[in-house]
C-alpha cells in the first residue's frame, strides 16, 4: 500500500495546519512556553473537531528565509516534541521557505510522521530567488539520517512561484514528483486561501499516487473539490483570523468535516 494511505487510511483525510506564532529571532516572539501553548491549543481543537492529521509550520516567521537558523530549528523541535507526545493523529513538519533538511531532521527527532515540501521537482522563481529542485538530495538525506519512515508530501508548481524554464503541465510535474519518490502530491491555488480548480486536480492525477489539495479548501467548496482529490491540508478556513495569535476554531473544523 502507498505510504501516505498507510498513514492516513481514511478515504479523504483532512490535515489541519498548526501555524506557530513568530519564533525566536523575530521581534514578535514571546516565549517558548507561549509557542507550546498555542500549538497544543490548535492540536486539541483539530483533534476534537475530527481532523485526521496536523502539520506544524512557521509561516508567521516573516520576512521568510530560505532556511531556518539554529534558533528556529531548536524551537520547532521543542514544540513538535510536545505536540507528538499529545497527538492522537499523525503529525507533520514544514520549515519555511525551503528548509527540507530541517523539516526532515525535526520530524525524525520529534517522532513526527511526515513532512510537506513546497519545492521538489520544479525549478521556480519566488520572491527570494530561484529554487533549484533537489529530489535526489532530499531522498539521500532522509536515508542518511535513518528517517526513511517519514512520508513526503510534495507540492507541484506551488503557489507564489513561477516556472523558470517555461510552461510545464501539471501532469508532467506530477509524473516527475512520483518518479522522484514523492508519497503524495500537493496541489494549490494561486495564493493562500484560494483553492485549485477541478481541472488542475484532474491534470495532476498520476496513476495511484495520492494527490491532495494544499490551499483554499472550505466547507463551501469541499463538496465540489474533494471528489477530485484524495484529501487536503487546511489552514486559513479553520483559524479565527489572519494574525499570528489567532487560533484554530473547533466549530470551523467540525463544519468542514461535516461538509465532506
Amino acid at each position: 500500500m502507498n505510504r501516505f494511505k498507510s498513514l492516513f487510511p481514511q478515504p479523504k483525510p483532512i490535515i489541519g495546519m498548526i501555524s506557530l506564532p513568530p519564533l525566536p529571532g523575530y521581534p514578535a516572539f514571546h516565549t517558548i512556553e507561549a509557542l507550546i501553548d498555542a500549538a497544543l491549543a490548535d492540536l486539541e481543537a483539530l483533534q476534537r473537531g475530527g481532523a485526521h492529521g496536523v502539520l506544524i509550520e512557521n509561516d508567521f516567521d516573516q520576512p521568510h528565509t530560505l532556511s531556518g537558523g539554529p534558533e528556529i530549528i531548536a524551537a520547532m523541535t521543542r514544540v513538535a516534541h510536545e505536540v507528538t507526545a499529545r497527538a492522537r493523529v499523525p503529525v507533520g513538519i514544514q520549515v519555511l521557505l525551503n528548509d527540507w533538511r530541517a523539516s526532515l531532521a525535526i520530524a525524525a527527532a520529534a517522532n513526527a510522521q511526515f513532512v510537506r515540501l513546497d519545492f521538489f521537482v520544479d525549478r521556480v522563481q519566488i520572491k527570494a530567488g530561484i529554487i533549484e529542485p533537489q529530489p535526489k538530495a532530499i531522498i539521500a538525506y532522509r536515508k542518511a539520517i535513518r528517517a526513511e519512515q517519514i512520508v513526503l508530501l510534495t507540492d507541484i508548481q506551488v503557489k507564489y512561484s513561477t516556472l523558470v524554464d517555461g510552461p510545464k503541465s501539471l501532469e508532467k510535474s506530477a509524473r516527475e514528483a512520483a518518479a522522484a519518490g514523492a508519497d503524495a502530491l500537493v496541489v494549490t491555488g494561486a495564493a493562500t486561501g484560494i483553492g485549485p480548480q477541478p481541472e488542475d486536480l484532474h491534470a495532476a492525477r498520476v496513476h495511484d499516487i495520492p494527490m491532495i489539495i494544499g490551499s483554499g479548501l472550505t466547507s463551501t467548496n469541499a463538496p465540489a473539490l474533494l471528489p477530485y482529490a484524495d484529501g487536503a491540508i487546511v489552514g486559513t478556513f479553520l483559524r479565527s483570523g489572519p494574525h499570528p495569535n489567532d487560533r484554530i476554531v473547533e466549530s470551523q473544523v467540525r463544519a468542514l468535516m461535516a461538509s465532506i
